[in-house]
């Protein structure tokens, strides 16, 4: 089909467009994570770059229920244009692993409700909705750490990671790394905790990545900083 542009691109127009890109070998790959799409995710990302920002095709494209819309949608929304309740109910929508990871990371993360969403979702009763808060607060431990408590984020880390569901479980090793990384008077005691649960140890990495098992990420990070 012809390029469509962002002035004239209509849902139908750009659904059609991901079912031409669609390959069922990658969909085989996707759904072993979870994720229900067979799009390359080079060439979604290129469609949005030429539709450019479009919040209304995006919120158009979210209410498909299609997973691959929905990646495309957050990748041309505007972040800072969702509603707090909005972005609540996005999240208790996105069962697919992708769509939950790129709604925090590219549109919550850059919300002004961030703080506010972060700290609601930490403690749901879903460990979905709980996953995104503690990615949330994983970027705060980075880049906003000072109303944290972080010997008590270790607490709750070492109490419940071990038997946590697998997303939510992730999240707080996530966050355990990123503080023994970036609080070196807080590493001591993450490496600990990381050692004693054996949380990810044996996780398959391939060369030249890094472990995501704290005690390895932790050092590996450290190193490479100087510290």
């Amino acid at each position: 089909m012809g390029q469509m542009t962002g002035a004239v691109a209509s849902v139908d127009e750009v659904m059609a467009e991901l079912a031409s890109l669609e390959d069922p070998r990658m969909r085989d790959v996707n759904e072993r994570h979870g994720d229900d799409h067979g799009v390359n995710l080079t060439k979604l990302r290129a469609v949005a770059k030429r539709l450019k920002t479009n919040h209304e095709l995006a919120v158009e494209l979210w209410a498909t229920d299609d997973t691959a819309a929905r990646l495309l949608a957050l990748l041309i929304c505007r972040p800072k244009a969702f509603e707090r309740d909005e972005l609540d109910g996005m999240l208790r929508e996105a069962r697919a692993p992708k769509v939950h990871d790129w709604l925090v990371n590219y549109v919550v993360k850059k919300s002004p409700h961030a703080e506010e969403l972060c700290l609601a979702w930490f403690d749901d009763t879903d460990p979905v909705v709980a996953s995104a808060g503690w990615a949330l607060t994983s970027d705060r431990v980075q880049k906003k750490s000072e109303e944290l408590d972080l010997s008590g984020l270790l607490d709750t880390i070492e109490a419940e990671m071990k038997d946590a569901p697998e997303r939510l479980q992730w999240a707080m090793n996530t966050c355990l790394a990123y503080i023994g990384i970036h609080h070196p008077e807080q590493r001591a005691r993450a490496l600990e905790v990381g050692e004693r649960l054996e949380v990810l140890k044996d996780y398959p990495t391939p060369p030249n990545c890094t472990s995501p098992y704290a005690p390895i990420w932790i050092g590996e990070m450290v190193r490479r900083q100087g510290e």
